[in-house]
Parts: structure tokens; C-alpha cells; sequence
């Protein structure tokens, strides 16, 4: 497997996303000041706004326990391998934690994913793998509690009406997987809530409290 600096991150995984062996999985952009409006009340007047959703993605990107706690075991978030890329302002490192499978389980397994942030589209483009050295020049495997994975979340819209994307790639051919996968997150795309990891940062990184008119199950990344 090769270590993230050398990865083409987008081309990968575009590669995955286009063939059809796997399960493909798209949320619809989720515009964000939409749902505010119509399924929170909130503590003061407020808008979300694209600069503010790309903080968002960068702070999750590189610290996701905070933002995903139905996800991410606490404290098992370990990153290295940073590296900017150019003078574009991509960044690349590689991320290690502990996450409860999409279906079948509540066990945590070790996920490695190699992460690129690129500033300029506003995509965080998550590749997993398999295996990889870490700094210390040890050998590391990731569970299979799950199948390999890889995930795109991006910002899109206007600055005063930003678009959430999300999209995901499981790299399965076992059919009852893919029929299981695709329900999940079918079931995910028609909740009328912000993701978890949204909600989080209005209220804890920008202090604007969020209450929820009902209470379904909050969707994960």
C-alpha cells in the first residue's frame, strides 16, 4: 500500500466511485441554513456559511473524535505523515482511529485512512487502506470489521448558502453487504437533521445553541 505522499487521493478515488463491483453511496447536498431554519431553533439569529463549513471539515478532518462520538472511540484519533503538497495549499497526512463498523455491530475496529485537504475545492478526500508504516516504521493493519472504505466530503453553494456533499465508496462485491450498505445509507439521506458533526460545531466551536424540533436517531459520517 502506498504511503499517502504518494498517493493520487482524487484519482483513486474517482477509480473506486466509477466501478461497479463496489457500493456507491451519495447523500443529496444538504443545504445547510435550509435544515437550520426548518427543523432547529436556535439561541440567537444565525447563519451558517461556507468558510464556516470548510473550518468545520478541516477541524474534523484532523480531529474527528470530538465531532463524530457515535462514531470515533475517544482518544484513539493518531495522525502523522503531514505534509503540504504544493502552493496550492493541499495538505496530505495519514489517520488512525477506532470506529464502529456503518452496519452490524457496536465493536470499535482500526480504521486507516490517508486524508488530503485541498483549500482551494473544499474537498477532504479520505482513502482507506488496508495497511500502512506508521511513524515509528511499524507495520499496521486495519480491522475488518468492515469493508475498506473510501469518503469525500466537500463544500459547495454560496457563501450565505452553503452546500454540504458527502459521498462513499465501499469496496465490497458481497451482495448481501451492498443491499445492507445501501439501506443504511438510504435510511441516512431521509432524515431532516444536520449531520452529527455539524451540529457539534455551531454549538461547541461557535457557541450558538441548537435544539431540534423531535429527536430521530442522528445520522453519522
Amino acid at each position: 500500500m502506498e504511503q499517502s505522499g504518494l498517493l493520487d487521493h482524487v484519482a483513486e478515488f474517482e477509480r473506486v466511485w466509477n466501478d461497479p463491483a463496489y457500493t456507491h453511496s451519495a447523500l443529496p447536498p444538504l443545504d445547510v441554513n435550509e435544515v437550520i431554519a426548518n427543523s432547529y431553533e436556535t439561541s440567537t439569529p444565525f447563519t451558517m456559511t461556507r468558510d464556516m463549513l470548510w473550518d468545520m471539515e478541516v477541524r474534523k478532518a484532523r480531529n474527528p473524535a470530538p465531532y463524530l462520538p457515535s462514531v470515533m472511540e475517544p482518544g484513539s484519533v493518531r495522525i502523522w505523515g503531514e505534509q503540504p503538497t504544493g502552493d496550492d495549499g493541499v495538505e496530505v497526512f495519514v489517520r488512525a482511529s477506532m470506529q464502529h463498523p456503518w452496519i452490524g455491530g457496536s465493536d470499535y475496529g482500526l480504521v486507516l485512512e490517508q486524508v488530503r485537504l485541498d483549500p482551494a475545492e473544499q474537498r477532504v478526500t479520505f482513502i482507506g487502506a488496508t495497511q500502512l508504516v506508521d511513524d515509528s516504521g511499524e507495520l499496521v493493519k486495519a480491522d475488518t470489521l468492515q469493508p475498506l472504505f473510501h469518503v469525500e466530503h466537500a463544500v459547495a453553494g454560496t457563501d450565505s448558502r452553503p452546500l454540504s456533499l458527502w459521498r462513499v465508496a465501499n469496496l465490497t462485491d458481497a451482495r448481501t453487504t451492498k443491499e445492507a450498505l445501501t439501506r443504511h445509507f438510504s435510511q441516512l439521506a431521509n432524515l431532516p437533521w444536520l449531520y452529527e458533526y455539524i451540529e457539534i460545531y455551531i454549538r461547541e466551536d461557535l457557541h450558538v445553541d441548537l435544539r431540534r424540533r423531535g429527536t430521530p436517531e442522528i445520522p453519522h459520517s
